[in-house]
């Protein structure tokens, strides 16, 4: 089979490469997909550059990847089954990974063999590249807002880089939830804030949200450097701050810790400091899937799939592409 293959860290240019490698077998409890579509998001630009160097500690592989293929979610068809939740045929999607996004999970090559528990049927109505749009960041925006923000009816929630892959599914899910919601993010990307529900929409590079006197309930943050102490001054004094940690394909974030230096200090201090609501616990990943399949089942969330998609053999570029910042929701590879 192609895939896209990955021997070593570095930039990513240097380092991924389409050959034809064997394709996998199928365990027990395990389907054989074959890969119409997957995403490049943000963790797998850590896992091809091994940067920070703590995610080779937390699983990615010490001097070289342990896997070979990056990506960590899929959308495609069942070629054979080592389970019983799924035929040949079967359209399915999910995020392929068990351990943290930081390390590559085999999704970017034309098969991947992924446990049946981790995977749902695709919705009727959705393609394949939206499908590959919703694992990873759906789940990251559901367990920060739900679990860590514990966002409720009537509460204000600000959203910082609400039109980015996770950014998206925190607007949506926090209308849901019951909140009015504020999304801030560049101006070419305000309308779709709007088409997806915001109530009111903030330019960034216009208006800094720390400073515009309002204060809310939530803010939850996915791109902002700014320091906590700002932060604050946009906080209700009982409210929460969920800080998710792009730290701007390491322009931002320390070589060793990434966005973990950032988030550390404000976990040692959480015990004290109201706002900061440490680690809290929610439902198994497993659980929290079905609610988002759950979801859009019922149209009440929709995948949003950036206008430029890119075959697999141009994953270097979609890369290249998502780190500009220009992405609007989800970069997706078309396999």
């Amino acid at each position: 089979m192609r895939a896209i293959v990955q021997d070593k860290y570095g930039p990513h240019r240097e380092v991924l490469h389409v050959r034809d490698i064997p394709r996998p077998i199928a365990g027990p409890g395990q389907v054989l997909v074959q890969v119409r579509a997957t995403s490049v998001h943000a963790d797998v630009w850590h896992a091809v550059n091994g940067i920070p160097y703590a995610l080779r500690l937390m699983g990615s592989g010490l001097a070289t990847p342990k896997r070979h293929v990056p990506g960590t979610d899929l959308a495609g068809e069942v070629i054979s089954a080592g389970g019983t939740r799924f035929a040949y045929g079967d359209r399915v999607f999910g995020e392929v990974t068990r351990k943290n996004q930081w390390s590559n999970a085999g999704t970017f090559a034309e098969f991947a063999c992924v446990d049946e528990a981790l995977l749902a049927r695709i919705p009727p109505d959705l393609s394949f590249e939206q499908a590959a749009a919703v694992p990873t960041a759906a789940l990251i925006a559901l367990m920060n807002l739900r679990d860590q923000g514990q966002v409720r009816t009537g509460q204000r929630v600000l959203v910082n880089g609400a039109a980015g892959a996770v950014g998206v599914w925190a607007v949506q899910l926090a209308k849901i939830f019951g909140a009015e919601v504020t999304a801030v993010d560049a101006p070419a990307k305000l309308d779709l804030l709007k088409d997806l529900g915001a109530d009111h929409v903030i330019d960034y590079t216009r208006q800094d949200f720390t400073q515009i006197g309002t204060r809310f309930d939530v803010v939850f943050d996915v791109v902002s450097q700014a320091p906590f102490s700002e932060v604050r001054r946009a906080l209700e004094p009982d409210g929460t701050f969920v800080l998710v940690g792009h730290d701007q394909y390491g322009r931002s974030g320390h070589r060793v810790l990434g966005s973990l230096g950032r988030m550390l200090p404000l976990m040692v201090i959480s015990p004290v400091v109201r706002q900061l609501p440490g680690i809290r616990g929610g439902p198994s990943r497993e659980q929290n899937w079905a609610t988002i399949v759950a979801l859009l089942d019922a149209g009440r969330i929709r995948p949003v799939v950036d206008h430029r998609t890119f075959p697999l053999e141009e994953a270097a570029d979609a890369i290249d592409y998502l780190s500009t910042g220009n992405a609007k929701g989800r970069v997706v590879l078309s396999v």
